[in-house]
């Protein structure tokens, strides 16, 4: 779209079309924002319904199971079903005689007895066998093992779905010598029941592939319930989800909740609402403001048109005489009485104007006294790179083994143990006077006597060593304290001519030195590491000589460091507390870090 405005050659249509662009957006924004508003809280008004109509369906449920058992319980207090019981040889026919008036009483579906193994002696159900009696079977198992008065779940009996309740019978208690077994079925008129008490649609399906899932009971039609089934997801959490289905070409707010099954495939019960219907009253809600938006956007266009007319006309006359300046014309002056912007900048191109000739005499000046190109280099020019030689001390600090260190420690951990050493370490080389160049991970390069020259740079340097090795060991001693991993380090101190000034682009400065002298410096506290030199602090000669302490270190001779083909003379720094060893305070090391 940004490309076709361009085609535009007027600026007042160009702006025109863009404003009416953004506000037009700005406004269908709005709109759709209040639809998926509208649509969010419809959906969420559903879902704590269905959340409602679920507890619904239990407490149905739960009625049941209670009317049920107490009339079970009813009926095994019965003197003549325990005289059946306890006869010698049980006449079934009787027993079944009983159980239908009994059945017939309580109105219950199925009615039947079982002996205390779970083998059916008669039951109202002449579908019913034996062997289709397994979840029966399962209950009474499963509550005479836990010694329970009675229990119930969903199961399948004949393929269909039933709320199964077993009830022990007592001759006397607490002597169990039968059961009794009441089913009643979650069919049609059971889920029709249920929706004239929610209003809301109810499907009961089974199984998790398209083989085996099917339609149990519902208040849909069978090829809408049928779609219920296909979306159901494979698997549900204890609680149930919510998603929003399509029924034929309307949209529902599903909830899908699992029945726990006695080791059998798996059903949900399914409740459903419309989302259209919840959003009929939104919907008209939302035309009004169509109406009203739309008519904004027409008032904002005529609105939109005054503006951009009264934008393009002085930007045309500036146009106009920037043609003029770009020929070479200085004289012309951009004439708008106004104090907004646009008078704003024509004022602003009267000054460039009246600069750009002022440039020109300022280039034919110098042009009388230099060449006309280097006149136009001077007034071109830019911050150059580059750097000045000069003497300088290097110093050089690294932490010994801190790759390993940080592996045993957690990377927070690592980091605020290295940002605690790195303040510390610092904090001393500012006081004496160094400048930190860089941090080069858990190493740090200072400079002394740059960018500011001084006499003393050598002298503040290994004062500055000789403190950070006594605040080393004040922190290591915190560290055994705190029941902490301790540090250990090496410096290499020398002093050299090199380049020192600002390295980098023209756009990214940077001040360091660079030369022979910082690589030196770099070697020298590589050589630390070596435990013959017994020491954490290493200068060269230079160093040494430039800070008067030649005779107050120990020498360590003449070195030949990676990088030289010369052999350099250095010292060992003695005089400062030995370091801590990096292990834990709870394995002591068996010899100091340097053997005496």
């Amino acid at each position: 779209m940004a490309s076709s405005l361009l085609r535009f050659r007027r600026f007042s249509t160009r702006l025109l079309v863009i404003v009416l662009s953004l506000l037009a957006a700005a406004l269908l924004s709005t709109y759709l924002l209040v639809t998926r508003a509208n649509q969010a809280n419809a959906i969420a008004h559903i879902e704590s319904r269905l959340a409602g109509d679920v507890k619904v369906f239990w407490a149905s449920i739960d009625f049941r199971k209670r009317f049920f058992v107490e009339g079970a319980k009813v009926v095994s207090r019965d003197w003549p079903i325990r005289t059946l019981y306890l006869q010698p040889q049980l006449d079934l026919k009787t027993l079944r005689t009983t159980m239908e008036s009994y059945a017939a009483r309580l109105n219950a579906p199925v009615f039947a007895t079982f002996d205390v193994d779970g083998a059916m002696l008669a039951t109202t159900n002449d579908r019913l066998t034996n062997e289709s009696c397994g979840p029966f079977r399962h209950l009474i198992k499963k509550a005479d093992e836990n010694g329970w008065e009675q229990n119930s779940d969903f199961g399948y009996l004949e393929g269909k779905l039933q709320v199964l309740i077993v009830v022990p019978l007592y001759a006397p208690e607490p002597n169990i010598i039968g059961w009794f077994g009441i089913a009643f079925p979650i069919d049609d008129r059971f889920a029709r029941d249920l929706k004239e008490t929610t209003q809301t649609e109810v499907s009961f399906t089974s199984g998790l592939t398209e083989e085996t899932k099917r339609v149990l009971a519902t208040t849909l039609p069978r090829d809408l319930a049928r779609q219920v089934a296909d979306q159901a997801p494979a698997e549900l959490k204890s609680g149930g989800q919510v998603m929003v289905t399509n029924l034929g070409a309307e949209r529902y707010v599903t909830l899908y909740a699992p029945l726990e099954l006695l080791a059998e495939d798996p059903a949900r019960i399914t409740l459903q609402r419309s989302l259209e219907a919840e959003l009929a009253p939104a919907r008209r809600l939302e035309q009004t403001m169509l109406f009203i938006l739309l008519a904004a956007l027409i008032a904002a266009s005529l609105i939109a048109l005054a503006v951009a007319r009264g934008v393009s006309q002085p930007l045309q006359h500036l146009a106009d005489h920037t043609k003029l300046v770009a020929a070479g014309d200085y004289t012309r002056r951009l004439e708008l009485p106004r104090e907004d912007e646009i008078g704003q900048l024509a004022t602003a191109f009267n000054h460039m104007t009246t600069g750009l000739a002022e440039r020109d005499r300022v280039r034919d000046l110098l042009g009388k006294v230099v060449s006309p190109e280097i006149a136009t280099q001077l007034l071109h020019s830019d911050l150059k790179l580059g750097g000045e030689e000069r003497e300088v001390t290097i110093l050089f600090c690294d932490l010994r083994d801190f790759t390993s260190f940080s592996e045993r420690l957690a990377p927070t951990e690592v980091l605020a143990l290295l940002n605690r050493y790195l303040d510390r370490m610092s904090s001393i080389i500012e006081q004496h006077g160094g400048v930190i160049d860089k941090y080069i991970g858990d190493a740090i390069m200072a400079l002394f006597g740059a960018p500011v020259a001084s006499a003393e740079a050598p002298a503040r340097a290994l004062a500055a060593a000789r403190n950070m090795a006594d605040s080393l060991h004040d922190m290591n001693s915190e560290l055994a304290a705190e029941g902490k991993l301790t540090l250990a380090f090496g410096i290499g101190i020398n002093t050299a001519r090199v380049v020192a000034g600002n390295m980098g682009s023209h756009t990214r400065l940077n001040y360091t030195v660079i030369g022979d002298g910082v690589n030196l410096a770099s070697r020298l506290e590589t050589m630390t590491k070596d435990p013959a030199h017994r020491t954490s602090i290493i200068i060269s000669e230079a160093t040494a000589r430039a800070a008067g302490e030649e005779s107050k270190l120990r020498p360590l001779g003449a070195v030949t460091v990676k990088g030289k083909t010369e052999a350099v003379q250095v010292f060992a720094v003695d005089n400062q507390p030995r370091p801590w060893p990096t292990r834990p305070l709870a394995r002591p090391p068996t010899q100091p870090p340097y053997p005496s």
